[in-house]
């Protein structure tokens, strides 16, 4: 592997890497249309699923955003009328955020043997044997569920800074969004991941302490994700991509990457 370069230039090189490592799940799963036509059918579920609650959002939106702006009533009504504004556009953005990750955290619960599959065949052609033991299937299949629903109130949590940081002019519409979307990457991340770390004997609390180590590579590889779920049906079409990523993410920033040449050469 390249020696890494100091400064400013490392994070962008590790961002691009981790971009590099989605693309390398995207070929993955392109190679293997029985396996993505498995992926398909939870993600697809899960979708329709999430599509009804943010169109409910969308539809009463005026009547949220009035609720949420209840006290400039009395103001100018031009003052009142662009806080309504940015109410809508922070409210749109945060749901959006979060309706990614759940879609995520549930397409994963629902279709849980699909992508266990997934993952266990990259790992296999990475040269991956024989990745640990999690015990029973349904005892990790729970903890996958309590995993998620704890980084959903995480990024519940984090998407109410956001909602109030998008009422800021200029810095609300610009860079709250891309905050947003590195945040939301980074939790992709975490939850992508949890099949493959999960078999290396890896919970939540391993999982991000591994990834903390590779910080930029795991965001540049989430932000990829929740760019690409953010695309009409993209949710669906990549969710399998995103397992296979996730799958050679683990594999790289765990023990024995070294093995893997077409991850190992930037």
């Amino acid at each position: 592997m390249a020696q890494r370069t100091g400064g400013p230039a490392r994070p962008v090189a590790e961002f691009l890497s981790g971009v590099r490592v989605f693309a390398d799940g995207v070929a993955f799963s392109v190679r293997r249309p029985r396996l993505l036509a498995l992926g398909l059918v939870p993600a697809a579920i899960a979708f329709v699923l999430l599509a009804a609650a943010v169109g409910i959002v969308i539809v009463f939106i005026r009547a949220e955003t009035a609720a949420l702006t209840w006290f400039a009533e009395g103001w100018a009504p031009w003052l009142h009328t662009l806080l309504r504004v940015l109410a809508g556009a922070a409210l749109v953005g945060v749901v959006g955020v979060l309706a990614i990750i759940v879609f995520t955290a549930l397409t994963l619960a629902i279709g849980d043997p699909f992508y266990g599959r997934i993952s266990q065949e990259v790992d296999e052609e990475l040269g991956v044997r024989e990745a640990g033991d999690g015990g029973p299937w349904w005892r990790g299949w729970l903890r996958g569920i309590g995993d998620s629903v704890r980084l959903a109130a995480f990024a519940a949590a984090v998407g109410v800074a956001l909602f109030l940081a998008g009422f800021l002019p200029l810095l609300g519409q610009t860079v709250v969004p891309v905050v947003g979307a590195l945040f939301g990457g980074w939790v992709l991340a975490l939850e992508l991941t949890g099949n493959a770390f999960d078999r290396r004997g890896l919970a939540l609390a391993g999982r991000r302490e591994v990834l903390r180590g590779h910080r930029w590579t795991a965001v540049g590889f989430g932000t990829s994700a929740f760019i690409g779920f953010m695309i009409p049906l993209g949710a669906v079409l990549l969710m399998p991509a995103g397992v296979a990523g996730a799958t050679l993410l683990a594999h790289r920033t765990s023990a024995g990457s070294e093995r893997d040449p077409a991850l190992s050469a930037e």
